[in-house]
């Protein structure tokens, strides 16, 4: 594409030298300059702009219309297209180096937000991938999180309802409670009861904020767009080969042992956080097997509500059972293929998706 501009001039001359004097098509040479601005830095914009210049001049000459009116007109013509390109290039440059510092600045909080996972935490290893609906973010309404804590490793995967920006706020007061939680209270339900207390506090907060885009507010700045927040909590017990769910209105996880795949519904559905003081459901903790080599799968509704063209969903347990032999990472990145594939790189929702694998 850099070099789309000099080929035009190339193109637009040769044409212009074979073909009849009376037919010219050196005025396309506008277009030279034009684009340049767009794709080229503004020094090469300026070179490119002085040439079509000369050569428009230069055809003129070829063609003995140098001096006429027409041919005065054309040139001051390519000298205004020229000179305004020039400012369009550098205007578009200036814009560019702002919203690289932008990006900078939100990339070092989106990190500092939702930590990388690691590679393994003891007997577990761990491969995640994040999949925002708004390509140019990092994070959006989905949140996932692992800590090595007294009582075992212990993790969450949620969403909050909403995407892009307006969720971020949510994300980030659900995972700092969870930090903070997961290290003090022995009790993973202990854990999903404080941080729906921790939600519905925000929610009351919006409620009487002013400035916030709720039924008492008026502004923009709302943390929980649909007031409430999905999600799944998971522990596993040092020195025992099983996992601890507590279901808080999130999709059931996938389990994978020996090639089969199995989704562990929940015995006692829990309400979604934020919401628990209307649902009446308090948390129930349902312990299930995870031995060595058994995986498991946590995700959020973008992995499954996806929908392709024709409108049908993402089949996401048909392709972790396709996927179910490769190595852990592997596993991970084809199905983050799959839903791209299956949406067209199109998604219309913030997608998480975890893999976790006991080690011998």
């Amino acid at each position: 594409m850099a070099a789309a501009p000099a080929l035009l001039v190339v193109v637009v001359a040769l044409t212009d030298l074979i073909t009849p004097d009376w037919l010219h098509v050196s005025p396309v040479l506008a277009a030279v300059p034009v684009l340049a601005a767009v794709l080229l830095p503004w020094w090469a914009t300026a070179v490119l702009a002085l040439a079509v210049l000369v050569i428009t001049g230069l055809l003129q000459w070829d063609a003995g219309g140098w001096g006429h009116p027409d041919t005065n007109v054309a040139l001051g013509s390519l000298f205004v297209v020229g000179v305004t390109s020039l400012a369009a290039c550098s205007l578009r440059q200036r814009r560019e180096r702002q919203l690289h510092r932008i990006r900078s600045v939100a990339e070092t909080a989106q990190c500092a937000l939702m930590h990388p996972l690691p590679q393994r935490i003891g007997s577990l290893a761990l491969s995640g991938v994040y999949l925002p609906a708004e390509s140019e973010a990092r994070i959006g309404g989905d949140f996932y999180e692992a800590v090595r804590t007294p009582y075992g490793t212990r993790m969450v995967i949620g969403d909050v309802r909403g995407k892009g920006l307006e969720a971020v706020g949510a994300s980030a007061a659900l995972l700092g409670a969870f930090r903070d939680l997961a290290y003090r209270e022995p009790s993973l339900t202990r854990v999903a009861e404080q941080l729906d207390e921790r939600a519905r506090r925000h929610i009351a907060a919006l409620d009487s904020d002013p400035d916030t885009d709720s039924p008492g507010g008026r502004g923009t700045g709302a943390l929980f767009t649909e007031r409430f927040a999905t999600a799944l909590l998971v522990e596993f017990p040092p020195g025992e080969a099983v996992a601890r769910l507590v279901h808080c209105g999130h999709p059931e996880p996938y389990a994978v042992h020996a090639g089969e795949v199995r989704a562990y519904e929940p015995d006692q559905p829990g309400a979604p956080l934020g919401l628990g003081d209307l649902l009446a459901a308090r948390p129930v903790a349902q312990t299930v097997p995870f031995g060595p080599g058994d995986r498991l799968v946590l995700y959020t509704d973008g992995f499954i509500e996806a929908r392709d063209r024709r409108g049908r969903f993402h089949d996401l347990a048909a392709h972790v059972h396709a996927h179910a032999g490769r190595p852990l990472d592997a596993m991970v990145a084809a199905l983050r293929r799959d839903l791209l594939r299956h949406v067209r790189r199109d998604l219309d929702d913030d997608a998480a998706l975890v893999a976790l694998e006991r080690l011998p």
